[in-house]
């Protein structure tokens, strides 16, 4: 299958390393735009993210890595290009518009110059950060807290008569995150709309340099709080890419199961939210109440709401066993007719429809170029699941359909929830079904990572794909791990959903995508 794919997708130019599921491959940095542009648009392969690695001090370099999925066949294809006494890179972010977050985080962070990129702005590091201070280079001392800077950020800018702004947040009601949004408008309608984000950042990426193994794990299941199951997983599922053993077949049906139990408690949560949003209090009080059913059972299955604790590498820590299986069974065959009955009453309801309808629509071809991830992609009839793309745990042995819509707005978001949710109440049930009755949950024995390697771990998350890129040094040691939430790409859409609405239908539009501040923040 590898040198299928070796054919198909890279030219013979090119010298590849097979690493696990990767397929890696130096090619020039003047060659870089026309490799990426041929895997992006004509043979039409996602990609997955562009990160760099500091490797000036083992061989004196910096690398530029851009990952490249092949859906179907569960390998991803990293061409990679050298900065050796340069710190400069050719930008494809005019021709590849998903590019531009990626390679805006890389200068950031790594201090490297994508020359060509249209906007120099700095992402996530906010304006008291010292302009030339890098915390992902390997020479940065983390332990000692920079001087303050006194930088400004320039938003963008509408000129004409009637325009005026609205600054909003970044502190707002209740307990969300924080994070600011400028809008332009003319009368109510916005006419821009720009997210300013990075207030709950973390150092995520340089912890994961420095904890020890198993505290990376835990570490990843900070990322997003309420994906804390799904990063895990796509972070362990990486760490187990780079090594030789194979998670026990027990493990991967069970994590299965906490996947879908974790889609169930947000798309529960969503769909409430979401109608309570219009002023339909009936929606929200009815799935905010059955959330709390589903995450009951998670605290009754693992003694985590958050399923945390429970992936490990190898394996997971929790097992289920046959009389609470049958439980779990029963109850969610109740909540499952619960929440039919939920949803027929709410169709009853014109004024919800027509509040949902048309509101914050997404432009099909807007959501292309910018390579948007979940349900907001898929209520667009994006045909993208990592489940079914990439299959991993036992997802390979279950029948599912992708939940699809059409229209881009947050009706079609809400419905693609909605179908998810009937989704998962069938995988889990074939899960229980079809999962071996005993065996170990864990792989026993010395986890040891390949040297020199890279190991790629996917997700599907509960608002898209979770994507973790690894790299070992060589000695073995992790030295680099990248995050990417699908929230990292759905931010850079939202000011186009909000586009042409009225200021008050902002909350419902933000709400339908509900997307994480800390995902993005890293």
């Amino acid at each position: 299958m590898y040198q299928e794919i070796v054919e198909k997708y890279i030219s013979k130019n090119y010298q590849v390393k097979t690493d696990g599921n990767v397929l890696i491959y130096e090619v020039p940095s003047s060659d870089i735009l026309k490799v990426a542009t041929t895997l992006y648009f004509e043979q039409k392969l996602p990609l997955k993210t562009i990160t760099a690695v500091d490797e000036r001090k083992e061989h004196g370099r910096f690398r530029i890595l851009y990952v490249f999925g092949v859906p179907g066949s569960s390998v991803f294809l990293v061409p990679y290009i050298t900065l050796s006494g340069t710190e400069e890179f050719p930008s494809i972010t005019k021709q590849i518009q998903q590019a531009a977050w990626h390679e805006r985080k890389i200068k950031t962070f790594f201090g490297l110059e994508p020359v060509g990129h249209p906007d120099h702005k700095p992402l996530i590091l906010h304006e008291n950060w010292p302009e030339n201070l890098f915390p992902l280079r390997k020479d940065f001392n983390w332990q000692q807290r920079p001087e303050e800077a006194h930088n400004t950020y320039q938003f963008q800018t509408v000129e004409g008569e009637g325009i005026y702004e609205i600054p909003v947040g970044p502190v707002h009601a209740g307990i969300i995150e924080p994070g600011h949004f400028r809008f332009s408008v003319a009368g109510e309608e916005i006419v821009l709309l720009e997210p300013k984000l990075g207030y709950v950042h973390k150092g995520t990426e340089k912890l994961f340099e420095i904890l020890p193994l198993q505290d990376k794990v835990k570490l990843s299941e900070r990322v997003s709080g309420d994906t804390s199951f799904t990063h895990s997983l796509a972070f362990c599922q990486a760490i187990e890419s780079l090594s030789s053993f194979e998670v026990p077949e027990r493990a991967k049906y069970l994590r299965v199961i906490f996947s879908e139990l974790e889609r169930l408690a947000n798309h529960f949560n969503d769909v409430g939210f979401v109608m309570l949003d219009t002023g339909f209090s009936f929606g929200g009080a009815n799935g905010t109440r059955l959330r709390e059913q589903i995450m009951q059972w998670h605290e009754r299955l693992t003694g985590s709401r958050f399923l945390r604790g429970v992936n490990t590498i190898g394996g997971v820590t929790k097992d289920i066993s046959a009389d609470t299986s049958k439980a779990l069974l029963q109850d969610l065959q109740k909540i499952q007719k619960d929440f039919r009955e939920f949803i027929d009453i709410s169709e009853d309801s014109a004024s919800l429809l027509n509040r949902l309808e048309g509101t914050g629509q997404l432009d099909y071809q807007i959501a292309t170029d910018h390579g948007v991830l979940g349900v907001a992609g898929r209520a667009l009839g994006i045909v993208s699941d990592s489940r079914i793309d990439y299959p991993y745990a036992a997802y390979n042995k279950i029948k599912f359909n992708i939940a699809l819509e059409k229209n881009g707005d947050v009706r079609s978001r809400l419905y693609v929830r909605i179908k998810e949710i009937f989704a998962s109440f069938s995988i889990i049930e074939q899960a229980l079904a079809s999962m071996p009755t005993s065996g170990k949950l864990v792989f026993e024995g010395k986890v040891e990572l390949r040297k020199n390697s890279y190991g790629v771990g996917s997700a599907e998350g509960w608002r898209g794909e979770v994507f973790y890129f690894v790299v070992t040094d060589n000695e073995g040691q992790i030295t680099r791990v990248d995050v990417r939430d699908p929230s990292f790409i759905n931010w850079a859409v939202l000011g186009y959903a909000g586009k042409g609405n009225v200021v008050p239908d902002f909350p419902l539009i933000n709400k339908s995508f509900n997307l994480s501040y800390s995902g993005h923040d890293v």
